[in-house]
């Protein structure tokens, strides 16, 4: 027993320092953050064997090597498929109307994104979930040729159960359907029997990121698909925040009351980049090629209806890099008179945390909306640690008090807008796949600050006599939780 000991001592002490020395080099080469890096290296140093696992698991934004592959392959065939379809129509925008960061964020986002702003588009911003439920479930009934959605969860009750009717007998009267739906997030759905009868009905159903030990070694597990697409025909599209749920059925537990959403109906150009957005994620989970794809649902560039000028930014670990951070950095660097903000959870990179005291510095007024309750302990603490820093430079902070505030939007001086699947927090900005509007129309930009003026309606200003008087232990959960921010 005591030979044992010492051999396993023994190899503690060799096999701790190799470990330490190889994962040193290995996050030196990769560069990260200076004071990223340097946790990650005590960590790994002070914990033998726990900390270069935990590194291991979620030190890196990496993705399985296959995945990788299909995913450059991807983004050649749609570059490849994009140039075929895109007609000059498509892309001729009068800049000159616009504030002269958008045509900025334009090239940056095609630079970045592979994606150029579309017009020739029309619009419906709805906020009703029910109205939003109804009015996708009569889009179904109405396709022709296909019906394409993804979503980051799905489920049962209510109004939902009315899309998947529409769904199922779309399927039926020979539709070509494909829904995917993320493997985590709607966990509990894919335990249900809906999936089963979605399958029988013949819809084409496909869990994405699956999870699972072997994953773990490949890639990262809490990689997930966050992005909300419905595209009927290829003509109309839908995208926003809300999930596939009816609010009166959905986490009625939680303590947040519902949650309220919004979500975008397109029609025009832009439903072409969200197609191949969500046909894109089908291929890197099925390993179907793109043209393939293209050809079954009988995708065309569908024709222009209304001025609307949109550019779809899809963003994700392995697919377009940071194009996320640096298209919401350009549109809060271009604000000259205000800005508004709605967000879930507000967890934001230090870059981004950066632009706003800027902006605030240099008289821009900013207006935060964040829920009062949210349904994630973790991430409701780690968000409050940056409300200190906010309001002290300037920013006023609401706290929307009729249900868990859901909607991902920025709104710059009235003209310029973000709208879609990101929230303004680390895990969207980077380890999330996304996918986000940059919006250059002003009546449509127009519509989204109403509707975020609604939300401030039903919001309690944060004072920071208020907010400093709450106690010193809620102050240390914060900032300690802030330390995992990264993850949440």
């Amino acid at each position: 027993m005591h030979d044992a000991f010492i051999l396993g001592s023994w190899l503690l002490w060799i096999l701790h320092p190799t470990i330490v020395f190889a994962l040193a080099i290995r996050v030196i080469m990769r560069r990260p953050a200076t004071g990223v890096a340097l946790a990650w290296l005590l960590l790994i140093a002070l914990t033998p064997f726990l900390g270069p696992l935990f590194y291991l698991l979620v030190g890196e934004r990496r993705i399985e090597r296959s995945r990788g592959s299909r995913l450059k392959t991807f983004r050649a065939d749609a570059q490849q498929l994009a140039a075929q379809g895109q007609v000059a129509e498509m892309t001729q925008i009068d800049w000159t109307a616009q504030p002269p960061i958008a045509a900025a964020m334009d090239k940056l986002g095609t630079r970045l994104a592979g994606i150029p702003t579309a017009g020739g588009n029309n619009f419906q911003l709805f906020d009703r979930t029910d109205e939003i439920l109804r009015t996708i479930s009569a889009d179904i009934d109405r396709a022709q040729k296909s019906v394409l959605m993804e979503f980051y969860i799905w489920n049962a009750g209510g109004e939902a159960d009315r899309v998947l009717e529409a769904l199922c007998r779309a399927a039926q009267r020979g539709i070509c359907c494909y829904l995917l739906v993320d493997a985590l997030g709607a966990r509990p759905w894919w335990k249900s029997d809906q999936p089963r009868r979605l399958r029988a009905a013949g819809v084409h159903l496909r869990a994405a990121l699956p999870t699972g030990l072997g994953r773990a070694v490949l890639g990262r597990n809490d990689l997930r698909l966050h992005r909300k697409i419905v595209v009927v025909d290829g003509t109309t599209a839908w995208t926003g925040s809300m999930n596939l749920v009816d609010p009166r059925f959905f986490k009625q537990d939680s303590g947040v009351g519902r949650w309220v959403d919004a979500m975008v109906r397109l029609e025009g150009f832009v439903a072409a980049p969200l197609a191949l957005t969500m046909l894109g994620d089908w291929a890197l989970e099925t390993k179907q090629p793109l043209a393939d794809l293209v050809c079954e649902t009988e995708l065309q560039v569908p024709p222009p209806c209304g001025t609307a000028a949109i550019q779809v930014v899809p963003s994700g670990p392995g697919e377009s890099g940071d194009a996320q951070l640096q298209m919401m950095l350009a549109l809060i660097h271009g604000a000259t008179a205000a800005i508004l903000m709605t967000t879930p959870y507000f967890v934001p990179d230090d870059a981004l945390l950066f632009a706003v005291r800027g902006a605030v510095s240099r008289g821009v007024a900013v207006k935060l909306i964040v829920p009062e309750k949210v349904d994630s302990f973790l991430t409701r603490h780690a968000s409050r640690s940056y409300f200190d820093e906010l309001l002290e430079c300037g920013v006023e902070i609401y706290l929307y008090g009729k249900g868990l505030l859901h909607t991902k939007s920025i709104s710059v001086d009235g003209r310029i807008a973000m709208f879609g699947t990101v929230n303004l927090d680390m895990r969207s900005i980077w380890l999330n796949y996304e996918v986000a509007l940059y919006v250059y129309d002003q009546s449509l930009v127009g519509q989204l600050v109403h509707l975020q003026q609604s939300y401030l309606a039903d919001a309690t200003r944060l004072t920071p006599q208020v907010w400093n008087e709450r106690r010193y232990v809620h102050r240390f959960l914060e900032n300690t939780l802030r330390l995992a921010s990264p993850l949440l």
